[in-house]
């Protein structure tokens, strides 16, 4: 239950506090230059929701040099940004999505970790993941002489200075304070992913040609969560009421994991539809995105890379809270259409494969809501298909204030405004 803290936690609080205190921050000689870790061992879409902070980094501070400790499976998100000067893997436990070989296997790593960063000589560690209690004894056990994350009580023994959580606002803009808080303020941009020219030309093979006059409409199949997946009957009867209506071609996008539910979709839309689960580099998945004219499904990692590479999108949300975890960009050309079921969002995406079937609030969005919107979207831009142009690319980075941003508007599956809540359930700790 969302709220509830067990004994065991308590003493896993009570102990990491005793290793906070045993095990303080070392002072080294300071260099001209300033050499800071940004740590995130996250996956697609919260990494690509850090851009923004990493683009305030580097404008506020333009000769540090600047670190991204991330998982292995973050490389190919980050690997050309160009406010990075580099990237550190480590296979984090927990978030590598491997059973766990022991219990003493985590600690070990996190040894390892330390004395990997202590070489480093880091003068300053930012951590972007508010319960990352592990990464946060990794740092302080490097010596790192100052850490700044989020007051978060598993993580707080270890920082130098921890700012409030906000609960409710979005988690770019809360990625965006932390960076403020060492960079300064500053402009808050859009995602940002830089796409490779042979990206661009693997992309096009991967089409084919493109008629001017059809649009690319790509549907995202899966999800990070089972819970969070749109019925891909509906998704397939939304492709095939596009192609029909509009001269659509409709692409068919999934994860390797994922490609009988892309063969499932494949099959019910019939015809002209282009299947790509598991096909692609995310270089070349970005690049296929740039060029469709729409990009829809259940709230997900490619959808944010849809929206980070400027494609308008269209975003389902059942259980996640889109003030949260919503499209991060321009609101005209980033929609969000939320479950009509009062318990939406409830923010618990860890229900047992058994439970799933139970928890069908995703089924409460119709096709027609989805048609009605993706019909406002395709006929402000106009049904073209092919390469964006360079102004589009472009316009992914430009954002308006915070407020004028917000999602709480979101449209419920129901036609209703969602209504603003005064609070919601707080974020639970992963480990």
């Amino acid at each position: 239950m969302i709220g509830v803290i067990s004994p065991r936690d308590d003493l896993r609080r009570a102990v990491l506090r005793g290793v906070g205190l045993a095990f303080g921050p070392t002072r080294h000689a300071s260099t001209s230059r300033q050499k800071i870790l940004v740590v995130r061992p996250d996956h697609l879409g919260d990494l690509l929701v850090l851009t923004p902070a990493l683009r305030r980094l580097r404008r506020g501070l333009p000769d540090a040099e600047i670190v991204a400790l991330i998982g292995p499976w973050g490389r190919p998100v980050l690997e050309h940004n160009p406010n990075l000067n580099r990237l550190i893997t480590w296979s984090f436990p927990w978030f590598d999505r491997r059973p766990r070989r022991s219990v003493v296997a985590p600690y070990l790593s996190l040894i390892r970790l330390a004395r990997l960063l202590r070489a480093e000589r880091f003068d300053l560690a930012l951590q972007f993941r508010a319960d990352f209690w592990w990464g946060a004894l990794a740092v302080r056990l490097a010596g790192i002489p100052e850490q700044i994350g989020f007051d978060v009580p598993s993580v707080r023994p270890f920082l130098t200075r921890a700012l409030p959580l906000s609960h409710g606002c979005h988690a770019a803009d809360e990625n965006l304070r932390l960076a403020e808080a060492v960079a300064g303020p500053g402009g808050g941009e859009g995602l940002e992913f830089v796409v490779q020219e042979a990206d661009r030309q693997r992309a096009a093979e991967l089409l084919g040609p493109v008629s001017d006059n059809r649009p690319l409409i790509a549907l995202q199949a899966g999800a990070g969560a089972p819970v969070k997946r749109w019925p891909i009957e509906r998704l397939a009867e939304v492709g095939r009421r596009l192609r029909d209506d509009l001269g659509a071609t409709v692409v068919a996008l999934g994860g390797p994991g994922e490609r009988g539910l892309v063969e499932t979709l494949v099959q019910q839309i019939g015809s002209q539809v282009i299947g790509l689960a598991g096909v692609t580099t995310l270089g070349e998945l970005a690049a296929v995105l740039e060029r469709c004219a729409l990009a829809l499904g259940p709230d997900s990692g490619p959808l944010h890379l849809a929206v980070a590479v400027g494609t308008p999108t269209i975003h389902l949300f059942g259980p996640a809270d889109p003030r949260r975890f919503g499209p991060f960009g321009d609101p005209s050309r980033h929609r969000v259409i939320l479950s009509s079921w009062p318990c939406c969002p409830c923010n618990r995406l860890d229900f047992p494969p058994e439970e799933v079937p139970e928890h069908t609030c995703m089924a409460a969005i119709t096709a027609e809501d989805v048609l009605k919107v993706a019909r406002e979207l395709l006929g402000e831009r106009g049904l073209r298909g092919g390469e964006p142009d360079r102004r589009e690319r472009e316009g992914a980075l430009e954002m308006k204030p915070a407020d004028e941003r917000s999602v709480s508007g979101a449209v419920r599956a129901d036609g209703a405004r969602r209504e603003e809540e005064s609070t919601r359930p707080e974020d639970r700790e992963r480990q």
